[in-house]
């Protein structure tokens, strides 16, 4: 406990210990923080990654709405891909879900995820309102992010223009799924603990990370949960994936998922069965052969470029495709 608080005193980030904003300038954007009171009164803290040309006369191109992973937070290696996305145009906005980063909430218990679906949805639909203009928008979502975001999506069909799912945590494969009775023995354990940390499991930090180097940097990170999970959080997870993974055809937003090949945390089969199922008329995936699950941060700098990359075009995409039906 005394060396994380050390390591938040000290105010590095993952790109060292150069100032926020100085870093921010640098990389030629705007970055600011602050806190969001939700509908149910949770304090959530929130970023943003703005185009350092954006102002009343250049607008971005679009906006994109981002959802961290389990464990996660937005103030670590996550905000490497919202920079990138700035740099090439594009307004980013995140916040810390409940329970995670500097949130309020019980550090990684999530006693609903419907809860945060709503969480974000407020703050996502308030920003918009801060940046009117009818730019397109997008969600972005991570692993548990991206499930967030299909949920985000099946509550509001209509409220985005499109997906960007990144290893999302979509269906627990069978694979992984564990076996009668043991759900059944956790749902009744939870019920009367669920804040109890006890579900053995390893810490998945190095089974999402490929490069030696990236994982004393992700280690670093003095807000990511490093705990068990808790038995009320880990019965939520299964029934929201059970749930999701039971109305892939109801998915109707135009949208990319991209999964390495060898990632163990989220499996990339699941990611195929939603590009299978999806009825979205305007839909993509990128299998990557040998990347694990952080492909974002983990991999090779090489890899990561190649990822972001895809990415990229996918929104130019999609923009130019918005602009022309705007016009016609």
């Amino acid at each position: 406990m005394a060396e994380l608080q050390e390591e938040e005193r000290s105010g590095l980030h993952y790109w060292g210990d150069k100032e926020e904003q100085d870093y921010y300038k640098e990389q030629g954007i705007r970055g600011s923080s602050s806190y969001y009171t939700s509908p149910r009164g949770l304090k959530l803290f929130t970023r943003s990654w703005l185009p350092l040309s954006s102002s009343a006369t250049t607008a971005p191109r679009g906006l994109v709405f981002m959802v961290h992973g389990y464990g996660n937070d937005i103030s670590w290696t996550f905000q490497a891909t919202p920079i990138f996305l700035a740099q090439n145009g594009f307004a980013c906005f995140a916040l810390d879900l409940e329970a995670h980063g500097r949130s309020d909430g019980l550090r990684a218990f999530v006693p609903s995820v419907d809860l945060l679906v709503q969480d974000c949805l407020s703050f996502f639909n308030h920003t918009k309102r801060q940046n009117p203009g009818g730019l397109p928008s997008f969600l972005y979502g991570e692993s548990m992010g991206g499930a967030i975001c299909l949920l985000i999506h099946l509550a509001d069909p209509e409220g985005f223009d499109g997906a960007i799912l990144v290893a999302p945590m979509c269906r627990i494969s069978e694979k992984l799924r564990p076996r009668w009775p043991i759900p059944q023995i956790l749902a009744q354990f939870a019920r009367l603990f669920p804040t109890l940390a006890i579900v053995p499991t390893e810490d998945l930090m190095p089974k999402s990370v490929r490069v030696e180097e990236k994982k004393v940097v992700a280690d670093r990170n003095p807000r990511r949960y490093r705990g068990r999970p808790r038995l009320g959080t880990v019965v939520e997870l299964l029934r929201v994936t059970e749930y999701l993974g039971e109305r892939l055809r109801e998915v109707r937003v135009p949208f990319i998922v991209l999964h390495g090949s060898a990632d163990v945390v989220t499996d990339p089969n699941v990611s195929r069965e939603l590009f299978d199922e999806a009825e979205s008329e305007d839909k993509s995936i990128k299998i990557y052969d040998g990347m694990m699950h952080s492909l974002l941060f983990g991999e090779t700098d090489e890899n990561v470029e190649t990822v972001r990359n895809d990415i990229l075009s996918w929104l130019n995409h999609r923009v130019v495709k918005i602009q022309h039906n705007n016009k016609t």
